[in-house]
């Protein structure tokens, strides 16, 4: 249906039936002086007529002369005759890969000569002036109206074409992630469909996006974009370390829970991917007290990965070389566990520790001695100081993991 504002009369209604007979001898030899002109006048067309090319520029000319008749003849203010032709032909310029550029241009210059050719058979045909100008009038109205039948079909071929390519791409990120990885040819044959260029490295991203569909337009071109699988959404970012690269990510994944997984070669990208679910999994506990790290870089965070990927093991180390502290009261634990991690922090020196604390140096050095106690000769042993500096870092890592969950190594 041709839309038009409320009670507004298309141009050609206003011509008599009479008119489109008149003009119709002029219809056979008009329809191949349009092609050739149209040609002539754009670029993009002045290739060899062959095949399905030839049979559509010939049928939406025949149609759009045909049909212009038809709608003087029957005065009919409503249906455009052969809209979907017009359509296809806006979906075709889609598959040819062409803007609408040059089939509007075709459009402008077929009307232009269709103008001339039919004035000239109806100044034969003795119509009178008035009529010629009202047929000016309908003919570029006519015109308008082929054209946002096209630009209709073109924008829904280009939604269809845009809804695959992302398909593929999310196929091509699933095939990048298999394990065991996929042959270098078969991911070369899924990128060429799906219009990705393989790069040399690339990272994944992982993210907890409040909403989803959303993130494609956000990202880039050149990123893979994955299915949402348990409220993470992946990223595959070619040149993770180019310029600009980690800024752009950060700019388009703001206020949005995020993880960077390590550069990696295509192969082994399910490697990156695994680094980045378990760095997101850190997302809470690193933003605990202060503003959320904008996106979490896994490589800046391995210790923590590392006893988050071994939970059992790292409860494990706690209880080895914790448990002595737990049957204490809460503020005394507590007090002797700070202590106890500000010193380890500053090399088992006491008065860099005091001053961390905000204490005075001689209260680092009592609680020390009630450490020591507990803990028997630990202090002194240095595998037993990196175990505890180990198991205060678990238990902290360890009470995150309990709110967002384990993730697996």
């Amino acid at each position: 249906m041709i839309e038009r504002s409320h009670n507004e009369t298309p141009p050609w209604a206003a011509l008599e039936p009479p008119v489109a007979a008149a003009l119709r001898p002029a219809l056979p030899a008009l329809a191949d002086e349009i092609i050739a002109a149209v040609r002539v006048a754009v670029p993009a067309y002045a290739i060899p007529l062959r095949g399905s090319f030839a049979r559509n520029i010939r049928l939406g000319v025949e149609q759009a002369l045909g049909g212009f008749l038809e709608l003087i003849e029957s005065r009919d203010e409503a249906r455009l005759p052969g809209r979907e032709v017009y359509e296809g032909l806006g979906r075709g310029e889609v598959r040819a890969g062409r803007s609408l550029d040059a089939l509007l241009s075709a459009y402008r210059a077929g009307a232009q000569l269709s103008w001339r050719r039919l004035a000239e058979q109806g100044q034969r045909a003795g119509l009178p002036p008035d009529t010629l100008y009202t047929l000016a009038e309908a003919i570029f109205a006519y015109i308008d109206e082929l054209s946002a039948a096209t630009a209709h079909g073109h924008a829904q071929a280009q939604s269809a074409a845009a809804g695959e390519r992302l398909e593929l791409r999310r196929r091509l990120l699933r095939l990048l992630l298999r394990d065991p990885p996929p042959a270098v040819e078969e991911v070369e044959v899924a990128a060429r469909d799906a219009g990705w260029t393989v790069p040399s490295c690339l990272a994944v991203v992982a993210v907890a996006p409040q909403r989803p569909g959303a993130l494609p337009g956000r990202v880039g071109e050149g990123v893979l974009v994955g299915g949402e699988e348990e409220g993470t959404v992946l990223l595959a970012v070619p040149d993770p370390d180019g310029p600009g690269v980690h800024a752009q990510l950060v700019h388009a994944l703001r206020a949005m829970p995020a993880a960077l997984g390590p550069a990696v070669t295509p192969a082994d990208a399910r490697h990156s991917a695994q680094r980045a679910r378990a760095a997101l999994a850190l997302h809470g506990r690193l933003s605990e007290g202060h503003e959320p790290p904008a996106l979490v870089v896994a490589d800046d965070h391995l210790l923590d990965l590392l006893l988050a990927a071994q939970p059992r093991l790292a409860a494990d180390l706690v209880r080895r070389r914790l448990a002595p502290l737990d049957a204490l009261s809460e503020p005394v634990h507590d007090r002797l566990t700070e202590t106890l991690a500000a010193w380890l922090d500053n090399l088992g020196e006491a008065r860099p520790a005091a001053r961390a604390l905000n204490v005075h140096v001689q209260t680092v050095r009592y609680r020390l001695g009630q450490l020591r106690e507990l803990l028997s000769d630990a202090l002194d042993d240095p595998d037993a100081r990196l175990e505890l500096a180990l198991a205060l870092r678990a238990r902290g890592v360890g009470r995150e993991q309990t709110a967002v969950g384990t993730p697996t190594s």
